[in-house]
């Protein structure tokens, strides 16, 4: 196996494992809406998971690990995709805010800032907030 090959399969399982962990936070209220299979649909395609990949993964999410990123950014991004997810509903159910914190925690958020970057995340998939101001607005809470 030549090193782009590895490169590109630790690449692929990190993509499948943030897709799982999405697929899990849809699924917290037991169905997928319309808007929700829309945003998997887009975003399957935007994080190069096949349709064998996409039907697998949907049939059992809990398969694939929660890779957390390295980088805060990146982690802020992942974020940017749960908070989108759970507004598509337009309303926030007990599970999904609870998977909603968990996931946080898997993806590096530490016990203290959850609750705070958890809450700004929410507000601002309600205000359709773009990439960049959510990734300010959660560098900030993550201080807070």
């Amino acid at each position: 196996m030549s090193f782009s090959d590895l490169f590109d399969s630790e690449f692929k399982q990190r993509n499948k494992g943030h897709f799982s962990s999405i697929v899990r936070l849809a699924l917290a209220d037991g169905v997928f809406a319309p808007e929700e299979r829309a945003f998997l649909d887009k975003l399957a395609i935007r994080l190069e998971i096949s349709a064998a990949e996409y039907e697998e993964i949907l049939e059992n999410p809990a398969k694939y690990p929660l890779n957390p990123p390295y980088l805060n950014v990146k982690r802020i991004e992942r974020l940017y995709d749960l908070a989108r997810i759970v507004h598509v509903d337009h309303h926030l159910g007990d599970n999904q805010e609870l998977m909603l914190h968990k996931l946080c925690l898997g993806l590096g958020f530490t016990t203290e800032n959850v609750h705070s970057v958890v809450t700004r995340a929410l507000e601002l998939a309600d205000q359709k907030a773009d990439l960049d101001l959510f990734i300010t607005e959660i560098e900030i809470a993550e201080k807070a």
